[in-house]
């Protein structure tokens, strides 16, 4: 406490602006501009500088220059203090330090990835993991995080998929809108408050062949009817910062794009945030070959837009020099530094440079409840023959086995600096704990992690299966095959994990698989030969417990697929909002085991599927089962006959026919049947969550404005069609009843 009184008294001291100074975008501008004048060239270049923490003495004399703006991953609230100091009564004009970190799905208490968040198909819970994620980060100084990430992601190839909210843009919006708010809060001035920041600008998740990195081609009107949305939907929500993306798109890299930067960002979106390059993708446009040196770096990436360069220091460098050439203009600079001033003033930074969260708030019991609520609603029940789960009281004894079942790091997923595994609570842990009064656990491996490819375990595994009333396998991958620059081209089980599960299977004993992986991996097999199948997206923390309490029915699965869950690899990229082709499957066509020898050529007919895939994905987009059954009935629309600026209420019947209660999320899908340009067979549009006990009916309602419907046509304008178009209401891409409306002039 005395360092906090301190602290206390300084900020007493400053000659600084609070919050509440800034009632008003004009009053903030004022203040801006006020600063901006007194500003040298220098000074003004300095705040375009992110560091990264090197040598202590020489960061003090940088950041005593006024040659810092922003400096990357110093977690210790001690140290941040000293750096605040130096900043605020040692430069010249004490300008405070941004501080920024990488937390994306956590800082200490760890939630689920982004794609098991998305896996709820609840906003809530991204708020409300952003939130904790901001309160705890803010502790240490952190004001500044690099997340949300909406890249749309349709290539489980990509690593980052396991960061994104998956293949959906209106899914992707709302989540990423969601973590927003929680990161920012109420208020940027809160001291608990941290500054979001959109990524990756733009396009990065259609990663070439999936490698991460690589580049993109995607047409301006694709880019603006799915890849842009998402984007659009978080600057109007009032995201503090963007970032450029890595890619290259058409040749160009985003860093030096003044088309997406300026023209999209700036010009129609009117965005007043800040645009932060991602680690060195300044100077890496002269590995693209885009740029002939670092000076041309820097003048490309002002040039196109961008305000801060993180840590490859070629605008320190060259602006200077540049803007005395006349090849980049010092108005460009101070549009750049304002984004950046406004940024600070809004958090409040002038005001209260300092840590001002307690610390005691890591790992609070109302977190790590947060998070535990997370996890359940992530899990996604794809598979439960025979009602095997939730356990009954006929099961005394579970074989507990698998690499994932007592895997304290990799639980916690990519991205995950600061959790420690200390605090993770696995599954065999929360089973011994939790539910050890009422069942034996047996625990033995089979399998040591999940690349390990020796099977001189699976025989004692199966050994225990066979003691067991029940079996439970945790498998799936390690944290580290997952996230950035970590590309697969086989998305099958890795090491001798299959090997384990087809043991398991032949001794005969109910078998539940819970999978834990960074993106949908190619299970078929393993589905076959389970009795019962759960998906978790690294469900963090509290996953242990979250799993404990499904598999004995405490919680009820909700989960959702939040991206296309493929058969085999070769049917990448998989997503359900695909467009019609001239000759689509009938489903009757003959798949490759039952073509007769010496066949025609054209005799299997001429559509476009895979022989040895056949012509669905393994699950589509949106599924996900219960404990109980919902049946969709009395699909209305309030017209079928609309104006485009008309409103549709569009109603279903759910109804819960099993024995236990249970959460559904209905779902909302349209499709355009003609238009300017060939259009997507279904796209979501609305879902909601709904929870009914058993024999219970609800009438679900969603309200669509005719608006909603609006895309870039040929005409590359944003506009709403007339013509015919079909409406779902059902439990995922593929189900549900429909009716059909139509759009007139």
């Amino acid at each position: 406490m005395k360092q906090f009184k301190i602290l206390s008294v300084c900020l007493l001291a400053l000659p600084f602006f609070s919050c509440s100074d800034v009632k008003t975008d004009d009053g903030l501008e004022t203040k801006v501009e006020e600063l901006l004048a007194r500003m040298t060239l220098q000074e003004k270049i300095g705040q375009m500088n992110q560091l990264s923490p090197g040598n202590a003495d020489e960061v003090a004399a940088l950041v005593k220059e006024g040659k810092v703006g922003s400096i990357l991953n110093i977690t210790d609230p001690e140290q941040v203090n000293k750096i605040q100091d130096i900043a605020v009564k040692e430069s010249r004009l004490g300008i405070p330090i941004l501080m920024s970190r990488d937390v994306i799905h956590g800082y200490k208490t760890i939630f689920p990835i982004p794609l098991g968040q998305a896996a709820t198909f609840n906003p809530q819970v991204a708020e409300d993991g952003a939130r904790i994620s901001a309160v705890e980060a803010s502790a240490d100084g952190i004001r500044w995080t690099f997340a949300p990430m909406i890249d749309i992601s349709r290539d489980a190839r990509w690593g980052r998929m396991a960061e994104s909210c998956g293949e959906d843009p209106y899914l992707s919006a709302v989540m990423g809108v969601a973590m927003v708010r929680g990161f920012q809060g109420k208020s940027l001035c809160d001291p608990t408050s941290v500054a979001a920041c959109a990524k990756h600008f733009v396009g990065y998740g259609a990663a070439e062949a999936g490698k991460d990195y690589n580049s993109t081609f995607i047409p301006e009107r694709v880019l603006r009817n799915i890849y842009l949305p998402p984007f659009e939907a978080v600057a109007k929500a009032g995201c503090a910062t963007f970032m450029t993306s890595f890619n290259d798109n058409d040749g160009i890299p985003s860093t030096g794009n003044d088309f997406i930067l300026r023209t999209v960002l700036r010009d129609e979106w009117k965005y007043d945030g800040m645009v932060v390059t991602d680690w060195a993708s300044a100077t890496e446009m002269i590995t693209h070959g885009f740029c002939s040196n670092r000076k041309d770096a820097a003048q490309r990436a002002v040039n196109a837009g961008v305000d801060m360069e993180m840590v490859s220091g070629s605008f320190m460098e060259h602006l200077e020099e540049l803007v005395s050439e006349g090849k980049v203009s010092e108005a460009t600079i101070d549009n750049a530094v304002r984004n950046i001033l406004r940024l600070k003033f809004r958090l409040g930074l002038f005001n209260n440079p300092y840590v001002q969260t307690d610390q005691s708030v890591k790992y609070a019991e109302a977190h790590l409840a947060k998070a535990k609520e997370a996890a359940e609603q992530s899990a996604i029940l794809l598979k439960n023959d025979n009602e095997t789960l939730p356990f009954t009281g006929k099961v005394r004894t579970i074989a507990v086995v698998g690499p994932m079942a007592d895997a304290p790091h990799d639980q916690l997923g990519t991205w995950c600096f600061d959790g420690e595994k200390e605090h993770t609570q696995t599954p065999l842990r929360a089973l011994r704990e939790m539910y050890g009064d009422r069942v034996q656990v047996i625990y033995e491996p089979g399998v040591a992690y999940s690349r390990d490819k020796r099977t001189s375990g699976i025989a004692a595994a199966a050994a225990a299966a066979r003691r067991a009333d029940a079996v439970v396998a945790f498998v799936g991958e390690e944290a580290i095959l997952s996230g950035e620059a970590h590309s697969l081209a086989d998305l099958n089980l890795r090491g001798a994990q299959p090997e384990l599960i087809t043991a398991l299977a032949a001794t005969g004993k109910p078998l539940v698989t819970v999978v834990m992986a960074g993106r949908p991996l190619t299970i078929g097999r393993q589905v076959e030969e389970s009795s019962s199948v759960i998906y978790m997206f690294h469900p963090g923390t509290m996953g242990g417990p979250a799993i404990a309490d499904l598999l004995f029915g405490k919680v009820v699965p909700s989960g959702k697929t939040p991206v296309t869950f493929p058969k085999m690899t070769g049917q990448i990229p998989i997503y359900y909002a695909h467009h019609h082709t001239g000759r689509a499957p009938s489903g009757h066509e003959t798949l490759i085991d039952d073509i007769p020898l010496e066949a025609g050529q054209t005799s299997l007919g001429c559509t476009s599927f895979y022989m040895d895939a056949g012509f669905d994905p393994l699950f589509p987009f949106g599924y996900g089962l219960s404990y109980t059954t919902f049946v969709y009935n009395k699909l209305t629309l309030s017209a079928t006959d609309l104006k485009a600026d008309g409103t549709l209420t569009a109603s279903v019947d759910v109804t819960n026919i099993g024995k236990r209660a249970g959460t559904e999320v209905v779902q909302l899908y349209v499709r355009d049947k003609v238009g300017s340009v060939t259009r997507p067979v279904k796209e979501l549009k609305g879902f909601r969550r709904i929870t009914l006990q058993p024999g219970e009916t609800q009438t679900v309602s969603f309200t669509l404005p005719m608006s909603e419907l609006a895309y870039w046509t040929r005409r590359m304008r944003k506009e709403v069609e007339p013509g015919e178009f079909t409406l779902w209401l059902g439990t995922n891409s593929d189900e549900g009843p429909s009716a059909d409306f139509e759009i007139t002039k």
